[in-house]
């Protein structure tokens, strides 16, 4: 082994986000706030944006209790104007962008596709899809410019195969944000811009509380883990995707779902 791939390894196995600057959007709750909480243990300067003030200073409280460096801004994904101020207030905050988690979403209430309406439909697709679009256009202009960086997006398994019946919208999101990332991750990766995805299953989060899946226990029996997931287990997941451990690892979708993919 020559010089050039011994140094190369060494960097490939460290998880060390120190003086790297890690955006996660909708990070104020669940897996994007194990996620926020998950870089920041490894040394990263935490940007929040997220659309509740009050969940977002929680969130940065909790930061600061371990020593971390953060920040909230307020932040509405399907307005690109808002999008737009995001990133350029991470710039002149820091200089630079080494990581964004795509984590903001929405899910539909149940229902099937002929009780949904177009106004429904806008908003899962603003947020889910629309708003990914438009910051991957900042994430990788400004990544690129700076040498490189790491964007994970945050798919799920319903975009794989639908095991939802009344989330007709969600999946179809999902299905359509993970082959954007695949897109995006093509175009750029010359650009020393990495871009991946995970994809949650059963993961107790609010949002999926608020799908009103009856019967937990029942679920979880199904998984071969015969479990459900927690948010730290996709941060993990998250972290490791944008790290220098992953570093050979372009348009992936790492399902984080208790083995429900391999059913």
């Amino acid at each position: 082994m020559n010089a050039h791939m011994e140094r190369s390894m060494k960097k490939a196995v460290t998880q060390d986000f120190d003086g790297k600057v890690a955006l996660v959007t909708g990070g104020a709750t669940g897996i994007g706030r194990a996620a926020a909480l998950a870089f920041a243990s490894r040394g990263a300067s935490i940007v929040i944006a997220g659309r509740r003030q009050t969940e977002g200073d929680e969130a940065i409280a909790t930061l600061s209790a371990i020593g971390a460096n953060g920040r909230f801004i307020r932040t509405d994904v399907t307005n690109p104007d808002e999008i737009e101020m995001l990133h350029r207030t991470i710039l002149a905050d820091h200089g630079r962008l080494d990581v964004a988690f795509n984590n903001a979403g929405y899910q539909e209430p149940r229902a099937s596709i002929a009780e949904q309406d177009a106004s429904l439909y806008d908003r899962v697709f603003d947020t889910n899809v629309r708003s990914v679009f438009l910051c991957l256009q900042h994430q990788i202009r400004h990544m690129a410019a700076q040498g490189g960086g790491a964007i994970v997006v945050n798919a799920s398994v319903s975009g794989l195969r639908n095991p939802n019946p009344g989330l007709a919208l969600y999946s179809a999101s999902k299905a359509a944000v993970i082959s954007l990332t695949r897109s995006a991750a093509m175009e750029s990766a010359e650009q020393g811009v990495r871009i991946n995805a995970v994809a949650p299953g059963r993961v107790v989060t609010d949002m999926m509380l608020a799908s009103k899946i009856m019967d937990m226990s029942a679920v979880a029996a199904g998984l071969p883990l015969r479990r459900m997931g927690q948010p730290e287990e996709v941060a993990e997941a998250v972290v490791w995707l944008a790290s220098d451990a992953a570093s050979f690892v372009v348009g992936h979708v790492l399902c984080t779902d208790g083995g429900f993919m391999a059913l």
